[in-house]
């Protein structure tokens, strides 16, 4: 008797160890995965548009065909690439980290300037494939489009996240990204689900709705997804050039250069100081991402000539395949 107690206590010893493993795991992934704000709600931002077109009963397999295609790539890809980095390259990672910030910034300042007629980086191009006509090529081909430019998008999520990861077992850096890589996939395409058929619920909530209120309700859905989603990638976009900008500066600040980072921290510690002690601290963050953001802007403008005249155009050569 007194060695099956025994055993129950080990047993439970083991199980608090591992609850608590567990715990670490999550918080640390969840901490991990904020850093990679800008990017996450860029890919939720995105995915929409390649649900464009299709019947209604194929938007949810198209976006769970892209979100297991998310996942593989995450896994199976940047998982394993991140560990041996972490294990073999950890000098790397800086750098790798600042190519994605510039990344995150020149997008978002593509972004900005072809809203204001100053670039055509997204137009279409000469060689672009021919409109498929064939629903299932067109889904196919709508699909491996979606999963390509979500293996960019989480290639800056894992490097952002592993560099948030505090130093730590093997084991226990894996299973963090594998939980961050599983909760930002669940969390975006899951948002892109509710996006893609809040439209039809709100068809739906208009035509069949039994009060007034609802029906009401169900038009103003419809009213207003066209509006929300020109406001998600308005944030989206703000979140890449604020999050892009700071990676950039605390890149700086790690190779010595920290001028930029000091004057940005300096700037908002005053403003913060000018207004009530209550909001000091919001205001402080407030101002930094500001300054984060519209350094990340500036350098994504200054970036925008390099990658329309010779990363895209190679990009297109490499990637590109005639319908």
């Amino acid at each position: 008797m007194s060695g099956l107690i025994a055993l129950l206590d080990d047993v439970a010893a083991i199980a608090k160890v591992a609850a608590s493993s567990i715990d670490d795991v999550i918080g640390q992934a969840a901490k991990a995965g904020s850093k990679a704000a800008g990017a996450v709600i860029d890919d939720a931002a995105v995915t929409p548009k390649y649900v464009q077109g299709f019947d209604a009963s194929r938007e949810l397999p198209v976006i769970w065909r892209i979100t297991k295609g998310s996942l593989r790539n995450k896994l199976l890809f940047l998982l394993p690439a991140g560990l041996a980095l972490s294990a073999f390259a950890p000098w790397a990672i800086a750098p790798l980290l600042m190519l994605g910030g510039a990344y995150l910034c020149f997008e978002g300042a593509e972004k900005v300037a072809h809203s204001l007629g100053l670039s055509h980086g997204h137009e279409d191009y000469p060689d672009k494939d021919q409109v498929v006509e064939d629903p299932a090529q067109l889904e196919e081909q709508k699909a491996a489009g979606a999963i390509k430019t979500d293996f960019i998008l989480s290639a800056e999520i894992m490097t952002i996240a592993l560099a948030a990861i505090p130093a730590s077992t093997f084991w226990m850096e894996a299973a963090t990204l594998a939980a961050v890589a599983v909760m930002i996939t669940v969390a975006v395409y899951g948002a892109v689900a509710i996006i893609v058929k809040i439209d039809d619920l709100g068809l739906l909530m208009a035509n069949k709705g039994r009060l007034g209120l609802t029906r009401s309700l169900g038009r103003g859905l419809v009213r207003g997804m066209p509006g929300f989603l020109k406001a998600l990638t308005v944030i989206g976009t703000a979140a890449m050039l604020w999050v892009g900008g700071s990676i950039i500066i605390h890149g700086l600040e790690e190779l010595g250069y920290a001028t930029l980072g000091h004057w940005i921290h300096d700037a908002a510690y005053a403003l913060a100081h000018m207004v009530p002690p209550a909001v000091e601290g919001a205001t402080e963050w407030f101002a930094k991402a500001v300054m984060d953001g519209i350094f990340g802007l500036a350098l994504g403008l200054l970036l925008i000539p390099l990658g329309e005249k010779v990363i895209t155009p190679l990009w297109r050569k490499v990637f590109h395949r005639k319908a």
